[in-house]
C-alpha cells in the first residue's frame, strides 16, 4: 500500500497528464471518502449494484466515478446517467445497446473501446484487425449519435514483469493514433494496473486502474 501522493509523484517523473483512477470495488465507502479527502477525484467500480449504493452513500463528494466492470447489455439501463465514463465496451452490439438507451434518456454517454491485443479467450474486446480493417465496423460505429468514443482501453496478460506489458502498451498508443484521425475526441489510454502502471505511464496511459496499492487489501466477499 502506498500513499497518493507518493504514486502521483512517480508519475508525475514520468508523464504529467496519467490520471489515477482509484479501483474501489469491494471497499468501503469510508476508505472512498478518506481517499477523496486526500484529493483523489476519478473512482472505478466493477459491479453496477455496487456501484450505485456507494454513489447514494457518498452522493455529498465531487466523485468521477467510472464504470470498469464487464457490463452486460441487460445492465445498461442501470449504468446510464451514473458514470461519467464506461471503460469496457467490448463489442459493436454493446455499443448500440448503449446508444439506443442512451437515445431513450436523451442523453450522451463517453465510452472507451475495449482491445483483447493478446486475443485471450477469458476477455473481451475488440481485436486490432476488428478496427482497423472493417470499414463497414467503423460506419456503424461512426453511426452511433448518443455515445462519444473517448479512447481504447487494454488489460495485458497477467506477468511477472511488468515491461512484458510494454509492447501492448505500445501497440495500444499507436490504434490511437491511427483512430484518431476518424475520432479526434479519442485521446484517452486506461491502461496500466498496480503490477505495471509505471511502464504504461511511459507509454502515454492518461489513466492508470490502481486498486489495493491505494486502498490496501480488499475485504472478504
Amino acid at each position: 500500500m502506498q500513499s497518493l501522493t507518493e504514486i502521483q509523484k512517480k508519475l508525475n517523473g514520468i508523464n504529467p497528464s496519467t490520471k489515477i483512477l482509484a479501483v474501489s470495488k469491494f471497499q468501503p465507502a469510508e476508505k472512498i471518502r478518506g481517499l477523496y479527502q486526500q484529493g483523489q477525484r476519478l473512482f472505478g467500480e466493477n459491479y453496477v449494484q455496487e456501484a450505485l449504493e456507494k454513489q447514494r452513500a457518498l452522493s455529498d463528494l465531487q466523485i468521477q466515478w467510472h464504470d470498469i466492470g464487464r457490463l452486460q447489455k441487460n445492465k445498461v439501463k442501470l449504468v446510464l446517467g451514473h458514470f461519467s465514463l464506461i471503460h469496457s465496451v467490448d463489442a459493436l452490439e454493446l455499443a448500440q445497446a448503449i446508444d439506443q438507451k442512451a437515445k431513450q434518456q436523451n442523453i450522451q454517454q463517453a465510452i472507451l473501446l475495449q482491445l483483447n491485443l493478446a486475443n485471450e479467450q477469458s476477455k473481451g474486446g475488440f481485436s486490432e484487425e476488428n478496427l482497423l480493417d472493417s470499414t463497414a465496423l467503423l460506419d456503424t460505429m461512426a453511426g452511433l449519435k448518443n455515445i462519444e468514443i473517448h479512447g481504447l482501453m487494454t488489460m495485458p496478460p497477467l506477468a511477472e514483469d511488468p515491461k512484458q506489458s510494454r509492447p501492448y502498451f505500445q501497440r495500444l498508443r499507436k490504434l490511437k493514433d491511427q483512430l484518431q484521425k476518424r475520432w479526434p475526441t479519442l485521446t484517452e489510454l486506461s491502461m496500466g494496473t498496480s503490477s505495471d502502471y509505471l511502464v504504461a505511464a511511459e507509454e502515454g496511459a492518461t489513466m492508470v486502474r490502481l486498486g489495493t496499492m491505494l486502498f490496501g487489501e480488499r475485504p472478504h466477499q
